[in-house]
This record gives structure tokens, sequence and C-alpha cells, in this order.
């Protein structure tokens, strides 16, 4: 099987992106899946649209859906960004670009399923919106509804937190990619494999985060960018919180 890079959660971070795509080329991967949300937050939610649509496949992050409709349960600083990126998504009217941005956010499926594997954004049982959290071992009985709806793995994002969840017997545990030297082998476990965040990493590493599968070999990357150059983006934009901004020196 050719090697595939997995991304998710770019939040209109060009930066970043641009250093996860160039992290990519550089090990002769061609094929990309994003797993939503590639607006919200970040200052350039058009030139990040514009790289995804390259992409082999995509799915709709509930930030996308947001920035098309109106955002449900966002914070007050999440919610002033997405009017915000909507705003930029429809600035220069009915040019050709800003039409092809719209109508691929449109377009965009809640998952995708390939043999074994399903794609998602937030979980198998809520692709859209729900949150699958490392502390959710404790809720053991919600993190066996959602294996019940797994064949065998889902990759997924949303939470900005990179790791895996495995269902061994009745007991479902997590574990960071610091735990197993960033690379796994998936087995006949049932695993969740939340792939991070590109944009917005909030694991207390501010470095982006993807990761590269190879059949069933799972390696988790983090790839350093000029957050700086983003942070000073954000600053100078009124409608974007500075928080969004100081959140990202620190991966929080």
């Amino acid at each position: 099987m050719d090697k595939r890079a997995i991304i998710s959660d770019v939040h209109g971070n060009l930066e970043a992106l641009t250093a996860v795509l160039a992290d990519i080329h550089d090990q002769g991967i061609t094929q990309i899946y994003c797993l939503g949300d590639i607006v919200g937050y970040g200052p350039n939610p058009c030139e990040c649209i514009d790289h995804v649509m390259k992409m082999d496949m995509c799915i709709l992050g509930n930030h996308d859906q947001a920035a098309l409709f109106d955002p449900e349960g966002f914070s007050s600083g999440a919610e002033r960004a997405i009017f915000w990126t909507r705003k930029q998504l429809e600035s220069a009217g009915e040019t050709e670009e800003n039409t092809a941005r719209m109508s691929f956010l449109c377009e965009l499926p809640r998952q995708h399923h390939e043999g074994n594997a399903t794609f998602v954004h937030g979980s198998a049982r809520n692709p859209l919106m729900e949150y699958v959290f490392p502390e959710d071992v404790h809720n053991p009985a919600k993190l066996q509804r959602i294996f019940g709806l797994i064949e065998q793995y889902c990759f997924q994002g949303h939470t900005h937190v990179a790791g895996i969840f495995v269902k061994d017997d009745n007991q479902c545990k997590f574990y960071r990619p610091t735990d197993f030297d960033g690379e796994v082998v998936l087995g006949q476990q049932k695993t969740m494999i939340n792939v991070g965040s590109v944009g917005q990493p909030r694991d207390g590493n501010p470095e982006a985060s993807y990761v590269v599968q190879e059949g069933p070999r799972v390696t988790f990357r983090r790839v350093p960018y000029p957050h700086k150059k983003t942070v000073e983006k954000i600053y100078a934009i009124p409608d974007l919180d500075n928080f969004l901004g100081d959140r990202l020196k620190e991966g929080r």
C-alpha cells in the first residue's frame, strides 16, 4: 500500500499547513486526506482552503459547517472568528475563486469509509460534533458505544490532541505518541487514531501534528513552523481574539 498523509484541524493557519505539506513532500508522499476544520481561528482561511482543495479526500469539520451556516455551541472568541472567516469567504463577492471555495465546503461529506477504516472529524457516533478526549477512558460506556460503531479503525481529529484509543476486551485505553515512540502497527484490536492538529495543537507541543499511514503502520509526526508569524497576523486582526494567537506559542 502506498503511503498516505492524514491531517486535520488546519484552522486557517497557513504557516503550519505550508510546513506540513513540505514535510509530506520531502517523504515522497502524494496522497493526502484531511479530516476537516480547514477554517476557523486562523488568519488565512481562503489560502488554506485552496491547498486542501487539491488533496485526495476531505471531510467536513464543525468550523467548516459554521462558516457556511451559524455556529452552534461556540465560545465568543470562536464565534467572532468564524463570522470574520465568513466575511473573508464573501469579501470578494461572487468571484470564481470564492464561489469554488464555498462550493467545495458545501459538498464535503461528513464521513468517509475505505475498507475497514472510517474517517471522521469528531467521532464515529457523531462525525461532526462529538469530542473523544483522552480522559474519556474514565467514561467506558461512552467509548464502548463509539467503538461499537467502528468496523476496525477510525481516524479522527477535533480535540487537537494526538494519540490512539484501543479497545482491549472490555477496557478502553488511550496512548499518546510518546508512549510508543511515535509509531504504532495497528493490530486486530479496534482502534481510534486521533491525528492531532496542524494549525492549533492542544497537547502542550506547539509543533504541527499529523500522521502518515502505510498499511497497518501509523507514524505520528510533529513539524515546527514559524508560529510567531501566524501570531502576529492574528494580533493584527481586531475580530480575532489575541488568545487565539497566544495559545499557538504553547500548544494549548
